[in-house]
């Protein structure tokens, strides 16, 4: 029996790093048609010219992040005049931020966090772009967050309109769209629509095979040989399809892998995986969770403890009980609700009574949000 045991200095992980949701595999299948259109929006950036403005639209998991990284990486492998820019939008939402994410990789620090305008930032940029003449390719990944804090027209506008004050920039952009309720060319102002002319890349979720060839070559590299059964992978890929995202079974393998070492042993079992997959399937809550500010994040809780007494909630109802622990008008309230609304952690519905009523309904489980929010 001890020979089926870990001893104390023993790992079931050959690479922990392959199961990280961040992690770029040198090795990247089953988008070779979306990374050959993204290249071909690239490449008037590597000639000197403006890249073509890109969408890349599709629900979480399906490979976009990772397909832009890949090809970054090969950009900042073969020339130094095209610089792209990744910024996480989910974390760096407001026009500033963005600037800031842009100024730090041109110059290697971020702008001094107080007593610093947007337009010393910018200006500060123009001068980089125009003195090296660089060519600026900047992707906005979960630009709808950027949407949802009003803030998209105003960074865009910024971006594809710089040539107009500083001659001789050339700035290109791609977005990120994860939220399928979000169409980005109809969501711009005119001003903005008139530069921004996108082409949309699709990306679709992968099928079951995709999704267990990819599982596959993570656990190849990420784990040792014997320590997953074929059996067992075959309900990390159920589990995955369940959930639609392919992050989901990143997260499951590790988590199993790790319930495995907790008890010592050398092999996953079933209950490894059905004890990870109760965390696993609320990665895109938790990763949500984080991003909210601190007055959304009371109001979620609110709602939340209201939804645990099981009652249909209205609007002013929980407009009420938000202002007995916040500060808070209802304009403000109201804009926090429709942000919740579009970014699916609760639902915002109409109904017809005296008036038009709007009914809030938690989306997730109450207990589970409020655990996440603690």
């Amino acid at each position: 029996m001890t020979k089926d045991l870990l001893m104390w200095d023993e790992t079931l992980f050959r690479d922990p790093e392959v199961f990280e949701i961040d992690y770029v595999p040198e090795q990247f299948n089953h988008r070779e048609t979306q990374m050959r259109e993204l290249a071909f929006q690239i490449r008037p950036g590597a000639r000197g010219g403006r890249p073509l403005n890109t969408i890349c639209r599709g629900l979480p998991g399906t490979g976009k992040t990772t397909s832009v990284r890949k090809l970054f990486a090969e950009i900042e492998a073969e020339t130094k005049k095209l610089v792209p820019v990744y910024v996480n939008c989910e974390i760096d939402n407001t026009k500033f931020a963005v600037f800031a994410q842009i100024y730090r990789k041109l110059s290697g620090h971020l702008p001094p966090a107080s007593g610093t305008s947007f337009k010393q930032v910018f200006d500060a940029i123009a001068r980089i772009l125009q003195k090296e003449e660089i060519v600026l390719l900047v992707t906005l990944d979960d630009a709808n967050y950027l949407l949802y804090e009003n803030e998209i027209n105003r960074v865009l506008y910024a971006l594809l309109r710089s040539h107009e004050s500083y001659p001789g920039t050339r700035i290109g952009v791609i977005a990120i769209i994860s939220d399928m309720n979000v169409d980005l060319s109809r969501e711009v102002d005119p001003r903005v629509a008139s530069v921004f002319r996108p082409t949309e890349i699709y990306f679709p979720p992968y099928s079951a095979d995709e999704a267990r060839h990819i599982l596959t070559e993570r656990v190849m590299s990420g784990l040792y040989p014997g320590v997953l059964s074929d059996a067992m992978l075959d309900l990390v890929v159920e589990q995955t399809m369940k959930s639609g995202d392919l992050r989901v079974g990143l997260d499951l393998l590790k988590r199993a892998a790790l319930n495995a070492e907790k008890d010592a042993r050398k092999k996953i079992e079933e209950d490894d995986i059905c004890l990870a997959y109760q965390v696993s399937k609320y990665l895109h809550l938790s990763f949500t969770l984080r991003t909210l500010k601190d007055e959304e994040k009371v109001l979620l809780k609110t709602i939340a403890d209201m939804s645990s007494e099981g009652k249909e909630m209205n609007a002013g109802e929980v407009y009420t009980h938000a202002k007995e622990v916040m500060k808070i008008g209802y304009t403000r309230f109201y804009e926090i609700v429709k942000k919740l609304d579009a970014m699916r952690l609760i639902n915002l519905d109409y109904r017809q009574g005296r008036g038009r009523t709007r009914v809030i309904t938690l989306r997730y489980e109450p207990q589970r949000v409020l655990d996440l929010l603690a």
